[in-house]
């Protein structure tokens, strides 16, 4: 067995947390609000197809890094070399983006960067776990990266980017500065270096016969169908948000993510309490909730409803993710925790926002099968949004421009100019509410069947068993 290499432990999770940072700054700094943008440059039509290109790059990551990154090469030079792809690619953006009939080639330069970044999240943590003296130093390192998300959110509110392409500016500079700062990191070699390619594993052939248990069977389909409606948050919130009068709507999505680290400090403490299924299930309901507030906080914008919505984003993510990944690793036997673990981010962050964003967009598949999924008037597209928009901007074209500064403290409120046509903002706002039901809907449905088909009782104390087994 390799010892690890030898370093100091305190220059080693410096080193290792500005590289988390670095590596979510990037990816906050334009997945945020990319929706805002295109909808403001009248590119509302693709938000669905470049939403896609997450789900579709997270599918093919494990398939690269099972079989080049994990084998060839060390991981912190492949992270490099990727990163600084990916930031080369994200400097072509603003100007496809305003290329007259540029849409369709701006969704491929962003599918082709988030090829290069997805398989950066398993190496990333490939290199973490590779240098840190123990496992208990990985959450002070990796809560770097949500502050860096964090941190990109307020820096594109706070300079009024929240609806431009410069956006791609900041995240094409922060990923080029991670993919040379890459090359300063601790050596790492390829973990599994001249082992032959275990198909089994690479395809997570052990992983799916977990799902010949019933109650795992339960969650990994409730996971991946709970995802489709987590997609019409990611690609719409912003929008949403800067229609309803938040001048900057970056900064005010990332209430999330400051609520996100207070309730994965709170993990343990409900873990240990409340159980798997009663955290699973609160998550499930906090994703319910969210849209609701959504919905009847459209016709008036009721300002307290949405910012409640947007900070309900920590226990949702927290209680439903974090605690998965922990029901993961109690149901997986030790030998193929990794496949198992992958198989959950293969249902959940591919299939499931696949055909999240594929229904929020109301498209189709294979251009055969539509789904365009509609509950009544419920889930159907804002179709005022583009004239909307387009009124919106003109209205507030003659503003006096805010500080730096003072654009953090509107991440609380909003504002509409008194001159927008008050029809075209009611028909507009009724139309989200509409859209923002189905999600509701949908994450409800998936709330009682997980409720009334999960009942493992291996819950805590099993898993404290189990890993004591571990040790």
């Amino acid at each position: 067995m390799e010892s690890k290499p030898k370093s100091d432990p305190g220059t080693i999770v410096t080193l290792l947390s500005i590289m988390m940072f670095l590596q979510f700054f990037a990816w906050g700094a334009w997945f945020t609000t990319l929706g805002a943008a295109l909808a403001t440059n009248g590119l509302g039509d693709i938000i669905g197809a470049a939403y896609e290109s997450a789900p579709i790059a997270a599918i093919f990551a494990p398939l690269f890094l099972g079989l080049i990154a994990d084998r060839l090469f060390p991981s912190e030079k492949v992270m490099g070399v990727l990163m600084l792809l990916g930031g080369l690619l994200m400097l072509a953006m603003p100007a496809v983006g305003a290329m007259e009939g540029g849409g369709k080639i701006l969704v491929w330069f962003i599918l082709a960067h988030m090829l290069c970044y997805m398989p950066t999240l398993g190496l990333s943590n490939t290199i973490a776990f590779t240098h840190i003296p123990n496992q208990n130093l990985f959450p002070r390192i990796r809560v770097w990266g949500t502050i860096g998300w964090i941190a990109a959110g307020l820096l594109i509110g706070g300079l009024g980017w929240s609806t431009s392409f410069n956006m791609f500016w900041l995240g094409a500079g922060s990923s080029i500065l991670l993919g040379l700062f890459c090359f300063a990191l601790p050596n790492t070699p390829a973990p599994l270096k001249d082992k032959p390619i275990d198909l089994r594993s690479l395809f997570m052939v052990d992983a799916f016969k977990l799902l010949a248990d019933w109650n795992f069977l339960v969650f990994a389909v409730c996971s991946t169908l709970i995802c489709v409606p987590l997609a019409y948050y990611y690609g719409q919130t912003a929008n949403y948000l800067t229609q309803t009068g938040f001048p900057a709507s970056a900064a005010t999505m990332s209430l999330g993510q400051m609520s996100e680290i207070i309730f994965m400090l709170l993990i343990p403490f409900f873990f240990r309490r409340l159980g798997i299924k009663v955290m699973i299930l609160i998550g499930m309901a906090c994703w319910v909730m969210r849209y609701v507030l959504f919905a009847f906080g459209a016709p008036d914008q009721a300002t307290w409803m949405l910012l409640v919505a947007v900070a309900l984003h920590g226990i949702c993510y927290d209680f439903f993710f974090v605690t998965g990944f922990m029901y993961t690793d109690q149901k997986a036997p030790k030998a193929i925790r990794g496949q198992a673990q992958a198989l959950l981010v293969f249902l959940t962050q591919g299939i499931g926002m696949f055909f999240g964003y594929r229904i929020m967009a109301g498209g189709s598949l294979f251009k055969v099968i539509p789904l365009n999924l509609t509950v009544g008037d419920y889930g159907k597209q804002v179709t005022s949004s583009d004239d909307y928009v387009d009124a919106l901007t003109k209205a507030n074209a003659n503003l006096e421009p805010v500080s730096f500064f003072e654009t953090f403290a509107q991440m609380f409120s909003r504002d509409l100019p008194a001159t927008l046509d008050a029809n075209l903002l009611a028909t507009t706002m009724n139309e989200w509410k509409n859209f923002w039901m189905l999600p509701a809907i949908m994450a409800a449905v998936v709330f009682v069947v997980f409720a009334i088909a999960f009942w493992d009782k291996a819950e805590t104390d099993d898993a404290d068993e189990a890993q004591s087994k571990d040790v």
